[in-house]
């Protein structure tokens, strides 16, 4: 393929995931690793490893965005980005000893399971804002949460006590995710920080880019370490450049467009790519094993 070809491609995918990263704080960067296999040509170890720097990098500048309109809670992010750091790590390694056509199945299947759980949670949505009576307020949803971030809801455990045990498991599982498939996992980390630590949704997006960074960092440490690093820096450094463009203009995008409409898009999106990545490695996956 052309060079020109190559770097055009590199931007298009970059801005697309930086967007959608930006404006829903995680989830763009699950496309990252198939936009680099399948567009750009890299083997997908490279592609796991380049992610973790293109989604790093839009995560620190999403943050930023989302912290300047007060949508960051940079302590509780910072505390659940650092009890992920060992599953980074354990996720690095066992991602560097599986194969090529396992780990996009792999890929293929991380991507229905995150569709599934977005189709879920519009469909919980949408039935609380139907069952509000008419004339009345619609029902706080999460996501929607008008309590505010110091205050627990009525009757709930305080905000400081929730379950410890669930969130140091959530957060060393998103590390996992992170460090295996070199994504964000933000769309495990937003719903954990909504349903179990009760922030609105607004801020959850922003909060989980803090996680994000942290978690793509200690990933890209880890293959340092054990030098994982054998990456086309040019291609990716176009993909991250155009992919932290695209984090700017989401993170100002994220207050104006229904967030409803962004999950609905990028789901029917999330099962396109999903189809295709599973189409091209089942096939090959049966005939080793029938060997």
């Amino acid at each position: 393929m052309p060079r020109a070809v190559t770097a055009a491609l590199a931007v298009a995918a970059g801005m697309l995931i930086g967007l959608s990263l930006g404006a829903l704080g995680g989830g763009g960067s699950i496309l990252a690793v198939p936009a680099l296999v399948y567009l750009l040509g890299l083997s997908p170890h490279q592609a796991t490893t380049a992610s973790l720097l293109v989604v790093g990098a839009a995560a620190v500048v999403g943050a930023v965005t989302h912290a300047r309109s007060g949508r960051v809670r940079i302590k509780e992010g910072t505390i659940f980005g650092v009890l992920g750091i060992a599953g980074s790590y354990a996720g690095s390694r066992a991602s560097a000893a599986v194969p090529a056509n396992m780990l996009l199945a792999g890929f293929g299947c991380l991507m229905l399971t995150a569709a599934v759980a977005m189709i879920v949670r519009g469909r919980t949505g949408s039935r609380a804002l139907a069952a509000a009576p008419s004339g009345l307020p619609a029902p706080d949803l999460p996501g929607q949460g008008q309590i505010p971030a110091s205050q627990p809801a009525a009757g709930g455990p305080q905000r400081g006590g929730r379950h410890p045990l669930l969130i140091a498991a959530a957060a060393t599982f998103v590390g996992l995710i992170t460090g295996f498939f070199g994504v964000g996992g933000g769309f495990v980390v937003v719903p954990v920080l909504v349903l179990i630590l009760g922030f609105d949704m607004p801020a959850a997006a922003g909060t989980s880019l803090v996680v994000i960074a942290i978690d793509s960092a200690a990933a890209l440490a880890s293959r340092a370490v054990h030098g994982d690093l054998a990456v086309s820096w040019a291609l990716t450094m176009t993909f991250a450049l155009a992919a932290v463009t695209g984090a700017l203009a989401g993170g100002r995008l994220a207050g104006r467009i229904s967030p409803q409409r962004l999950s609905a898009a990028f789901t029917v999106l999330l099962v396109a790519v999903a189809g295709y990545t599973l189409a091209r490695t089942i096939p090959g996956l049966l005939a080793a094993g029938v060997r």
